[in-house]
């Protein structure tokens, strides 16, 4: 078996893996199964693709966009691994090539969506195939309770008995405690195979602003990204249309991308953003999780995402590469109100469950808190100090104790056991006899009414903070009621004091909104960076694949840092692996050199 950290500077270029990645593929390696949950952009691929190429046998890469697979293959390809894609725009004869490639044994990485896995005779197949591990890719796709849940992929469950004993690592960048309960009961890991990173992305700025002028906002705003590759989430394909055509008129390269397009389109357009031929992408949520492109320095959100699961999915496409990104979301109560129209289309049996996520989301655009707290709390993380790092820490509101009031309400959630939401606790403590707390028994509680000193609004807005600070968590499997945390017994026991912030209306937070602070950050010289991304425009052009399977802005910024002046030095540079070296180094090194000749 080859050494992981062997693969990992050979096959990588990089020196050293993040601690949790280091655990999970030592873990992998015994043969034991996983639950991986990191952030986007945070090395979930390393975690079986380096355990691929250690071990024997073939490693089957369950995915579920077509571009996606095609781009993570790519990227393979150009590191020198023998990897292939099996779905259903492939032609017969490429799959029939894919397939002797398997039997022939030729093959370390298969990735497949789970449609085309059990369809066509394909799970007979896997049977006869020296399969080694199983990646399920995006594990959230399984839960019912997910923000992208696939039917399909709660078949995942059968590769169990048609590979036994065959270690299955499941990954995931977006999952909640209940997601999180699904996963490892769908595809039977235990909870001591679980390894979870902190979600947290410090990279990544956030801030908010009223959706009032929101098109002179987004111009100020791009006026500080000024040639940077970004994406505008619009919530109908009409918005993505009319915004990009707006976009074009100023004299940006911008275009339109959703699912009303035809597939010839969409992978046009796709792939032009990919190469850096299109600059920012103005589209609907159809954009987004087959989209592996690291370079994206910020992202925009014109109108209210559904819920917090798929916000942090989508702003996670920007800064992939560690480097600082913004993210910036417009929000208004027009936007509430269309998202509540679609939950009138909803599923009934998911409606409340979906209604209950939008006010979460709801919640963090309204918050004065500061927002990586609401954001992490969310997936079960409690962040230490505010993070300094986001509109509300840059501008922080005033602040009182309120210590009594967070005991009023989280004596509410013990005493009703689990079982009340937070609109049932601010019922209970302002002592309201609506049928909903009589009938539970609710009023003979000694919480009832010892809060109608504050208004009823005023209890949801404290609960809501509580519950973002992680005070209390919601259960979503679970109606949606509130549960303790660890965070909740110090100051129900006086042992801990809490800050609040005072209530005040939304219109009045956001009276005077500040200017979106951009971030900027650059070593060495820009314009041998610049110079350095139009080698590798080039050379991405002639090899027909996106810039960034070249070589990443974060390796170009390294080597305009480094600016190596031989092979043993372009080496050093960060994602410069052995394949890479030999096949761009001397492409790199020369346009170094004649940078530095030229006397700039």
């Amino acid at each position: 078996m080859t050494a992981p950290l062997e693969v990992l500077k050979k096959v990588y270029g990089y020196e050293r893996f993040h601690p949790l990645q280091e655990q999970v593929i030592n873990h992998v390696l015994e043969g034991k199964d996983a639950l991986v949950l990191m952030p986007t952009g945070g090395g979930k691929s390393l975690c079986f693709q380096v355990p691929a190429l250690c071990r024997e046998g073939l490693t089957l890469v369950v995915s579920p966009l077509v571009a996606l697979q095609r781009d993570q293959t790519a990227a393979l390809q150009s590191n020198g691994v023998a990897a292939a894609v099996l779905n259903s725009t492939q032609k017969p004869e490429e799959s029939e090539a894919v397939l002797a490639q398997i039997v022939a044994g030729k093959l370390k990485l298969l990735y497949v969506s789970p449609e085309k896995l059990f369809s066509g005779g394909m799970s007979a197949r896997l049977s006869a195939w020296k399969v080694g591990l199983i990646a399920v890719d995006e594990a959230h796709c399984i839960s019912f309770w997910g923000h992208d849940f696939r039917p399909e992929y709660t078949q995942l469950s059968r590769l169990r008995q048609i590979l036994p004993g065959v270690p299955l690592v499941a990954l995931t960048a977006t999952a909640d405690p209940a997601i999180r309960r699904d996963i490892l009961a769908q595809l039977s890991i235990e909870e001591d195979s679980v390894f979870q990173s902190s979600f947290d992305r410090p990279n990544l700025h956030l801030s908010v602003l009223p959706g009032q002028k929101r098109f002179e906002r987004l111009q100020e705003f791009l006026k500080d990204h000024p040639k940077q590759a970004g994406i505008v989430y619009c919530l109908s394909r009409a918005g993505t249309e009319d915004l990009a055509e707006k976009l074009c008129n100023l004299g940006y390269k911008a275009d339109a991308y959703h699912a009303g397009l035809g597939t010839e389109a969409r992978h046009k357009i796709q792939d032009a953003f990919l190469k850096d031929e299109t600059t920012i992408m103005c589209a609907t949520v159809a954009f987004g999780m087959g989209i592996d492109k690291s370079n994206v320095r910020w992202v925009v959100h014109w109108n209210l995402p559904k819920n917090l699961e798929g916000f942090y999915q989508e702003i996670g496409r920007a800064g992939r590469d560690g480097l600082p990104s913004d993210t910036l979301l417009f929000y208004s109560y027009a936007d509430v109100a269309q998202q509540l129209k679609f939950l009138d289309d909803a599923n009934p049996d998911r409606r409340e469950l979906l209604a209950a996520k939008l006010d979460r989301m709801k919640q963090y655009a309204e918050s004065l808190m500061c927002r990586r707290r609401i954001l992490l709390s969310y997936f079960g993380e409690t962040l230490e100090k505010d993070c300094g790092h986001c509109d509300v820490c840059e501008n922080p509101p005033e602040t009182f104790d309120g210590t009594l009031v967070a005991q009023k309400f989280l004596s509410a959630v013990y005493r009703t056991q689990g079982r009340a939401t937070l609109r049932h606790c601010a019922l209970i403590l302002r002592g309201s006899h609506a049928q909903e707390i009589i009938e539970p028994g609710w009023h003979d509680l000694k919480t009832f009414g010892v809060g109608q000193d504050l208004k009823f609004e005023e209890w949801m807005e404290y609960g809501a903070q509580l519950i973002n600070a992680g005070y209390a968590a919601v259960a979503y499997d679970r109606g949606m009621s509130l549960q303790l945390t660890p965070l909740t017994s110090p100051v129900l026991k006086g042992e801990k004091t809490v800050a609040l912030v005072k209530y005040v209306s939304f219109e009045e937070k956001k009276a005077a909104a500040p200017k979106p602070k951009a971030m900027a950050a650059s070593d060495g010289d820009p314009e041998l960076f610049d110079h350095l991304k139009t080698v590798r425009k080039k050379l991405a052009d002639e090899h027909e694949v996106p810039a960034y399977v070249i070589f990443s802005d974060k390796t170009l910024k390294d080597m305009t840092a480094k600016v190596p002046k031989d092979s043993t030095e372009f080496r050093q540079v960060h994602g410069v692996g052995e394949v890479k070296a030999e096949s761009y180094g001397p492409i790199f090194l020369r346009a170094i050199m004649e940078w530095l000749n030229s006397g700039r």
